[in-house]
């Protein structure tokens, strides 16, 4: 996919962070979260465990591209008749916000560091579980560049892709490359999980995979596949230290990621 043009967006962006030494970018399902809402949804309310499974994998390996299988993964929550309504409230009450988000969060504010959400999520699920997690008053505070729902009058739903021509749904690389055209671009962090931040993950300065207990490691898996320099991290905990190292001078990015692990 990285050789087709650019897609067209059919939902808006905000404005990019110039004149900033740094930007956060990350992912949010699994990432900032400690489960992924929209498979926690496809896991007890859709098609269950096993199938996404076999659909990540087939994603990993070129078979099926993500756009059509997460769709196919939030078609079996409708099928089986759960509203949208129904799964924002189900999300409040089971997704966990990552134990160290709140002070990387913080250290970032403290520093001038932007921090977005690049999702391949729905935002007003994004935006009903950040403000149930952190308050209504810090989540308005943080950017959030996601894909959307449409909500049909009979109840039904279905997403509404950002980039509906491209094999991701939502081609994340498309967040980071205008920092690429700057005169002076800032160093981007990313931070990821899985197999929606495949497109993302040759672009970032530094490229943070987090490490799962689950076993759920498909970025991690898809990095390694294709060579790309990453930094291992279980927690933002984890991950504050690297990114101090490198925003207050005492490490560059290339040494970070040669580390490897957080």
């Amino acid at each position: 996919m990285s050789n087709e043009p650019a897609p067209v967006s059919t939902l808006p962006y905000p404005p990019i962070h110039r004149d900033k030494k740094f930007v956060v970018l990350s992912d949010w399902d699994g990432t900032i979260t400690t489960r992924d809402s929209n498979d926690y949804m496809t896991d007890n309310l859709g098609f269950g465990r096993e199938r996404r499974r076999e659909d990540n994998i087939n994603i990993l390996a070129g078979k099926i591209t993500f756009r059509d299988a997460f769709r196919g993964m939030l078609e079996s929550v409708v099928a089986n008749g759960h509203t949208f309504d129904e799964c924002r409230e189900v999300l409040k009450k089971n997704i966990v916000l990552d134990s160290g988000f709140k002070d990387f969060y913080r250290y970032c504010q403290g520093q001038d560091i932007p921090v977005v959400i690049i999702s391949s999520g729905m935002a007003p699920l994004i935006r009903a579980v950040l403000s149930n997690l952190i308050g209504d008053e810090q989540a308005k505070e943080i950017e959030v560049v996601s894909n959307d729902v449409t909500v049909h009058p009979d109840g039904k739903w279905e997403i509404q892709y950002r980039h509906p021509t491209s094999g991701y749904g939502h081609d994340k690389s498309q967040a980071i490359l205008p920092y690429r055209a700057l005169a002076d671009p800032p160093l981007v962090f990313f931070f990821g999980d899985g197999v929606s931040d495949m497109s993302a993950a040759r672009h970032a300065d530094v490229l943070f995979v987090k490490q799962k207990g689950d076993g759920e490691n498909d970025l991690a898996a898809y990095c390694r596949s294709e060579g790309i320099p990453h930094i291992l991290f279980e927690d933002f905990g984890a991950a504050l230290g690297v990114v101090r190292s490198v925003v207050e001078g005492k490490k560059t990015a290339k040494e970070v990621l040669a580390a490897g692990r957080a």
